[in-house]
């Protein structure tokens, strides 16, 4: 444990974007999984709306550095791809 004023507050603030960073990166995880599953499923009407959720998600985990910008495109680009297919088959 740090003894300096101003690193024992570093360490705070870390700890606190650390949990924040964490919970964001869960849940779009846990949007890009809904995607998912809900083209496994067939349910294509709540599919293309979660897409739309999941890409938010993305977007926004790549503009504050939780992710690559490119790595966010991708998963974009493989969810639209899976819908897209889901509906035409």
């Amino acid at each position: 444990m740090p003894n300096i004023k101003s690193a024992i507050k570093r360490v705070k603030t870390n700890n606190e974007r650390r949990a924040q960073n964490a919970s964001a990166k869960s849940s779009m995880r846990t949007a890009v999984k809904s995607v998912d599953a809900l083209v496994t499923n067939s349910d294509l009407d709540k599919a293309k709306t979660a897409l739309v959720e999941a890409s938010k998600k993305l977007d926004k985990a790549a503009r504050n550095g939780l992710i690559h910008k490119n790595a966010a495109a991708r998963q974009k680009s493989r969810l639209t791809k899976k819908v897209n297919a889901a509906n035409n088959a």
